[in-house]
């Protein structure tokens, strides 16, 4: 069964399996015999089959050196690393592990007793996988000896409350998450042996934040990352980060901030460069000095510069010695090397190697230039859709398809571990992730790129805005004094009209009653008339 992005639950592994892979416990220490000593207590107690599980305790430059206690798991041995860092015991104990499955777990973390049987009942079920189980943190007090119930004697307890915050945010890390590695810590996390084989070691130049690094990596090798209530455990004391977060963010971000592009908010600046790009371009350098200027020069204007550029060619084989350039057969090429010789964002290659970290890559037919946003618009749609691979019709031809395609690098390391011979890996790639066609013209891609406008240019432009909304807010706030006059205004006419009304209908009145006085006149007068011509005398 294939894995479709981080949706684990269609692996259903079986309740009842049969144990057949190995496990390598690495526990690094330094101090904490006492710790230590609990620790390997709940190893002993472990369901898991004794003789498929191995234990290498490292002593990390201990003082006074730590031992062995009585109580401990049968294969179970140490050694000692002088080198100091989590980071550098882990990988003394990693030389050492020989198990189909790495665990790595911490000297001050105590397992429940089907911790690992619940971690091993996956890695049974898919060879990809890193499996995570859940850590409370508890302030009780360190016994002399392992107690019976852990439950009973560490509860109440603290959850690990981010892993449970991003699992629940992300319904089990199976809705499209964007950093599912972040699930992968060392207190109880256990790791496939090929994933750690191609992904590599810790990173021990790193001072902190090694453990996501390397969930990175192994994100990139093709892991599926899986949370596993079942797989319980203690962790004696609060840790490190709990006691101090924002100090150790501080220093740990400094660091992983070159390593993991998917931290995109710890790479806001606008222009520098990383140690792992976010994006690496691959453009063929034989293809004509025009062709691959125009190509490269576009990807370096566009509005993703967390990027690199791979050109390939022969570039070993041209010659040093003088020789008239015009009829130089290799011209081209020299002028390529030439041009990009010193460009720190273009890295020279004789093949399209690229840097497994890179999260995505690019490859681009020369002579064709994504427009300035083309390249952030199709990384936005792999990574909002989650996507394997998005393709781009440039043209059609008598020789069949041009196109462009945007690779992601985990989907296509998961595709390479799950592949059959002879099997298509973009077809396995649209199994696991994801694959789309899109048109070159909706992506602003073209034979004919415009003209670089450069920082300065940019810069100006960005001026020109700037005092165009400068003017633009000036103009808002005139009207809106205009308006507030023209209110003021329609607030004297409401008052004059509300004056007028009042004067028309007193005037209404007067004329009503002019009118009503008019008739009691003319009816007096009409009296008077006839009374007086009632009286006069008959001829």
């Amino acid at each position: 069964m294939r894995v479709r992005g981080n949706d684990y639950r269609v692996l259903l592994p079986a309740e009842d399996f049969t144990p057949r892979l190995t496990v390598s416990v690495i526990v690094p220490a330094y101090g904490g015999q006492d710790k230590l000593d609990l620790a390997l207590a709940a190893l002993a107690r472990q369901t898991y089959p004794a003789e498929l599980t191995e234990v290498v305790v490292v002593d990390n430059g201990s003082t006074p050196p730590l031992r062995l206690p009585a109580v401990r798991p049968p294969g179970t041995r140490l050694i000692t690393c002088d080198t100091p860092g989590r980071a550098a015991a882990r990988n003394a104990g990693l030389a050492e592990a020989s198990g189909d499955v790495v665990h790595w777990l911490d000297s001050d973390v105590l397992l429940t007793p089907g911790a690992i049987e619940a971690h091993m009942r996956w890695h049974h079920a898919a060879p990809y996988l890193v499996v995570t189980g859940y850590i409370r943190f508890t302030g009780a007090a360190v016994p002399a000896e392992l107690p019976d119930d852990l439950e009973k004697a560490f509860e109440p307890a603290e959850p690990h409350g981010w892993i449970v915050d991003l699992v629940e945010r992300t319904d089990g890390l199976t809705d499209n998450p964007q950093r599912p590695f972040s699930l992968h810590v060392g207190g109880a996390t256990s790791v496939a042996a090929r994933l750690v084989e191609a992904a590599g070691p810790m990173d021990d130049d790193l001072v902190l934040g090694q453990d996501t690094e390397m969930g990175y990596r192994l994100a990139q090798a093709g892991a599926v990352f899986v949370p596993e209530p079942r797989a319980r455990a203690y962790h004696l004391g609060p840790t490190m980060r709990m006691r101090d977060k924002e100090r150790i963010d501080r220093v740990s971000h400094a660091f992983v901030a070159d390593r993991i592009p998917s931290y995109r908010w710890l790479r806001s600046h606008p222009g520098r460069q990383w140690k792992v790009p976010y994006v690496t371009a691959v453009v063929d350098g034989t293809a004509g000095y025009e062709s691959v200027r125009a190509t490269v020069d576009a990807l370096l204007a566009g509005t993703v510069p967390d990027l690199s550029v791979v050109v390939t060619g022969p570039w070993e084989s041209l010659e040093r010695e003088r020789r008239a350039p015009l009829t130089d057969p290799g011209l081209d090429l020299v002028l390529v090397h030439g041009h990009y010789r010193h460009e720190g964002r273009v890295r020279l290659a004789e093949a399209a190697e690229v840097d497994p970290a890179v999260p995505y890559v690019l490859r681009l037919p020369p002579g064709w230039a994504p427009g300035e946003d083309s390249l952030a618009r199709m990384l936005d749609l792999c990574r909002d859709e989650g996507l394997g691979l998005v393709s781009v019709l440039l043209e059609e031809t008598a020789d069949g398809v041009v196109a462009a395609r945007l690779e992601r690098s985990a989907a296509f390391a998961r595709a390479r571990v799950v592949a059959r011979p002879g099997e298509d890996l973009d077809d396995v790639v649209d199994e696991v992730a994801g694959v789309i066609w899109v048109e070159g013209e909706t992506y602003a891609f073209t034979t004919e790129p415009a003209a670089v406008t450069g920082r300065r240019g940019a810069l100006r432009a960005r001026a020109e805005a700037q005092a165009e909304v400068a003017r633009l807010t000036k103009e808002v706030e005139r009207l809106r004094g205009q308006v507030g006059k023209w209110r003021d205004e329609a607030g004297r006419w409401r008052k004059t009209t509300v004056e007028l009304r009042r004067e028309v209908s007193g005037l209404r009145r007067q004329l009503a009653a002019a009118n009503r006085a008019q008739q009691g006149m003319r009816a007096m007068l009409s009296i008077t008339v006839k009374r007086a011509l009632g009286k006069r005398p008959r001829a």
